[in-house]
């Protein structure tokens, strides 16, 4: 049985340049694109009139962080709490944000850039409670910093993962912590023990660039996916590839687990957007916002009054496009 969704809203030339990374709080929406600024938009007004579909302000724009990356931001993540979020910019830079009771987000700190490495922060993921950081390099590494030591431009990192020296194009933290993920431009995926801050699993599947590296809610599987237009699935205690999910005529370029993890979303270079059923193994919805590249694609977290679930889409439209469940599907 298929699912349908209907757009809902659109904010269009939300970003000035391409939208290239979302993160999500239980209340706001996050956004960073090419340009200098970071705009975060609230969620929790989505309150569905009976006569119309769509809502009248659902999603106002409630505080934009001004040029605090000078040459536009590629990554940005918050932790599953809301409090915190960490951005990376193409010049370096690494920034940690902390949300006040203001409901207002301010610098708590930032990680200098190498000067001899501009690619040392390029992917980004934080812990449940945002104390702990995980960023990738253009060298294969991933490291671990610990967000509550930041001053004067460092942090203490508390680990270091080395791989086999391809660049991490992405990386997650799993949401019980015991797990770090990351996938790299050479098709290699690995799966990190915190514990021991040793390697649990070399990952094979992908020969071609991963670009979006998710763990399932309950942290029982994996989800990778990236040029090579397939989704795979593993499973984190094992290492087993247990599916390969086909149907993207391009490269995909994220992917996000619903809040139950029954449903995978991906976003692709053609501008479409699939859903997927974890209990099915296969696409049960396909949207298309444009021909143009979904560089980010993002589950709202569901609220308890709300009957159906929806998601987000941004990219090279610069258009953040919103999606809701119809209701029967």
């Amino acid at each position: 049985m298929s699912k349908q969704y209907l757009q809902t809203h659109t904010l269009p030339d939300a970003h000035p340049t391409d939208i290239f990374s979302l993160a999500v709080t239980p209340s706001q929406l996050l956004s960073a694109s090419g340009s200098s600024s970071i705009r975060i938009h609230s969620t929790k007004g989505q309150v569905i009139h009976a006569d119309t579909a769509e809502d009248e302000h659902p999603y106002p724009l409630v505080q934009t962080l001004e040029k605090v990356h000078p040459l536009g931001c590629h990554h940005i993540c918050t932790s599953l709490d809301g409090k915190t979020a960490a951005s990376a910019g193409f010049s370096g830079e690494l920034k940690v944000w902390s949300y006040g009771e203001d409901e207002q987000w301010s610098l708590k700190g930032e990680i200098a850039a190498d000067q001899k490495n501009a690619g040392e922060h390029w992917a980004v993921a934080l812990s449940e409670d945002g104390k702990y950081l995980a960023t990738t390099t253009h060298d294969g590494r991933v490291n671990v910093y610990d967000t509550s030591t930041l001053a004067d431009g460092k942090a203490n990192r508390i680990t270091q993962y080395e791989t086999k020296g391809s660049f991490g194009m992405c990386v997650d933290i799993s949401a019980n912590g015991e797990m770090t993920a990351s996938g790299h431009q050479n098709g290699s995926i690995y799966i990190f023990n915190n514990s021991t801050s040793r390697l649990a699993h070399s990952l094979s599947g992908l020969i071609k660039p991963v670009r979006s590296v998710k763990f399932s809610p309950a942290c029982k599987y994996l989800a990778a996916a990236g040029d090579a237009r397939i989704i795979a699935l593993y499973d984190t205690q094992s290492g087993e590839q247990i599916a390969n999910l086909t149907g993207h005529a391009s490269w995909i370029m994220s992917i996000d687990w619903n809040w139950s993890g029954e449903y995978l979303l991906s976003g692709s270079y053609d501008g479409k957007a699939k859903i997927w059923s974890m209990e099915r193994r296969e696409c049960v919805a396909t949207q298309t916002e444009s021909e143009k590249c979904l560089w980010a694609v993002k589950w709202l977290p569901k609220a308890a009054s709300a009957r159906n679930e929806t998601f987000v889409t941004a990219g090279a439209g610069r258009t953040l496009a919103f999606y809701r469940e119809a209701s029967g599907t």
